[in-house]
């Protein structure tokens, strides 16, 4: 709630860590100072599985979050639900950690079905914690596939695509409407047919997004997302003003949320956020 009361945002989106997922589904979750996440053996397909209808009621802490959240809020400004996409989730599950994804993408490769059913007990599991979230307060969902780069076009359309595109099938089928923007960082070439495949109502883009790219998308009839580089919020000065021209006056001609293509540098000068709000909405 701190931006939402310092600035004009339009919107608030709760973020949960996407490890959630995995420990509630049983798979072991620690993190180690200076170094980052950890997670132990991954358990059985089958042992997952038993856990996706008892992983929802583990996760109830995040629904308790969003509804407070959504009542401080005024009627006018919009509550974003959020969850880590399959594909992202499993990298660390089947590494152990954070890493450049080499092995997770090998083990793609080598264990085609192995990984097809963990990506299933993913999005059975996201698909009931997005529901838990719309029912708790939130407006929008959005479906973060932080590591979508550097698959090959049909590893991507089979644990990207259809991934996606199943999720948000199981969330309208329990009578859930709520809008959904997808997200699939560094997709590059990919992302205009993940656009034109996958039933978000709106394409988050990454700093690489072109100006064509985001153009074909908003002429799909969907609404865009993001792109500014948070290195370059960060660096603030007047290249950073050009920029924040340049996004508004080439997606103007369409719906485009303005925003940054990945979240805010720790130590990003509040100055510098509050220029490119002000350059934004003339607030």
């Amino acid at each position: 709630m701190q931006p939402m009361r310092r600035f004009p945002l339009d919107a608030a989106i709760v973020f949960a860590d996407i490890l959630l997922i995995p420990r509630a589904l049983g798979q072991e979750v620690w993190f180690e100072a200076g170094e980052g996440p950890r997670l132990g053996e991954l358990p059985s397909i089958e042992s997952m599985a038993d856990q996706i209808e008892a992983s929802t009621g583990r996760l109830s802490a995040i629904g308790e979050t969003l509804s407070r959240v959504r009542a401080e809020l005024e009627p006018d400004r919009a509550l974003i639900g959020f969850a880590g996409a399959p594909w992202t989730v499993a990298t660390y599950m089947i590494e152990g950690r954070g890493s450049d994804r080499s092995g997770a993408r090998t083990y793609a490769y080598q264990n085609p079905e192995k990984l097809d059913r963990l990506i299933e007990v993913l999005v059975e599991s996201t698909a009931r914690y997005l529901v838990m979230q719309a029912k708790s307060g939130a407006q929008v969902l959005k479906l973060f596939e932080s590591w979508a780069e550097g698959l090959a076009e049909d590893v991507f359309e089979r644990i990207v695509i259809k991934p996606h595109a199943a999720i948000i099938e199981k969330v309208r089928a329990a009578g859930v409407d709520t809008p959904f923007i997808g997200f699939p960082r560094g997709a590059g070439a990919l992302v205009e047919n993940y656009a034109a495949k996958v039933p978000v109502n709106a394409v988050a883009l990454d700093t690489q997004a072109s100006a064509a790219l985001g153009q074909k998308i908003q002429a799909g009839g969907k609404t865009i997302q993001g792109a500014l580089d948070n290195l370059l919020l960060r660096a603030g000065g007047p290249a950073l003003d050009a920029r924040v021209d340049a996004l508004i006056e080439q997606w103007n001609g369409g719906p485009y949320i303005f925003n940054l293509g990945h979240g805010v540098m720790p130590d990003t000068p509040i100055e510098h956020i509050e220029r490119t709000i002000r350059r934004v909405t003339g607030k």
